[in-house]
């Protein structure tokens, strides 16, 4: 089997980081916590598991957390339809499958939320599956998502494409190669500092790439 390809989705795929950083910030304040928006920004990626201990506190995740959550996923279903697919992402898919790359959507994101995205991006017959944070315990920047994203497909070998510096970190906990993408708001210096071995503009610069280099 070719090396397989696995993709985040959320600022990698489509355009919804500021998106859910909004939802974060009105859930956070409807919880009696005011948490600025650009605190937010630099936690977009890691799982909703993770995130609200790391900005408001474990006594505070303990108390509210799972009602921030919740609030979180009503806020964030209010802006939904106002993501759209980032330029070149469908491309990307379509050359990936082309070139023989298995694809696999590995995001921290809801089961319903990543279901609407593959729609969006009329991807249902490029990506060979798809994981979510209903099918592991533990989000990224832990390993879980891309352990369970090969295992899916029984891949022996695979490089992860994300845009945030919790995507570069779960790909290394796997020991796999990481590719990072500015889409999502992150730094190339972050991505890199984080794991990533190259990092590129956006998914459209990187289909041009594999034109001429093989994904290994």
């Amino acid at each position: 089997m070719q090396t397989a390809a696995i993709l985040d989705v959320d600022g990698t795929l489509v355009d919804s980081n500021y998106h859910h950083a909004i939802a974060w910030a009105r859930a956070f304040r409807e919880h009696g916590r005011t948490v600025a928006v650009w605190r937010i920004h630099r936690h977009i990626g890691m799982g909703g598991d993770k995130l609200v201990a790391a900005l408001a506190g474990d006594a505070f995740d303990r108390e509210c957390g799972d009602g921030v959550r919740a609030s979180e996923a009503e806020r964030f279903a209010e802006l939904i339809d106002e993501v759209t697919p980032i330029a070149g992402a469908r491309g990307l898919l379509e050359a990936l499958r082309e070139a023989g790359h298995p694809v696999v959507l590995a995001s921290s994101a809801k089961a319903e939320e990543v279901e609407h995205y593959v729609d969006l991006l009329d991807a249902r017959e490029l990506v060979e599956a798809w994981t979510t944070s209903a099918d592991v315990e533990a989000t990224k920047p832990e390993a879980d998502l891309i352990s369970s994203a090969m295992s899916a497909i029984e891949a022996l070998s695979a490089v992860m494409v994300g845009d945030t510096v919790w995507d570069m970190e779960a790909a290394a906990r796997a020991d796999i190669k990481a590719i990072g993408v500015l889409s999502g708001g992150f730094s190339d210096a972050e991505l890199r500092g984080a794991g990533a071995v190259d990092v590129f503009e956006s998914v459209a610069e990187l289909r041009e790439k594999l034109n001429r280099t093989p994904l290994r």
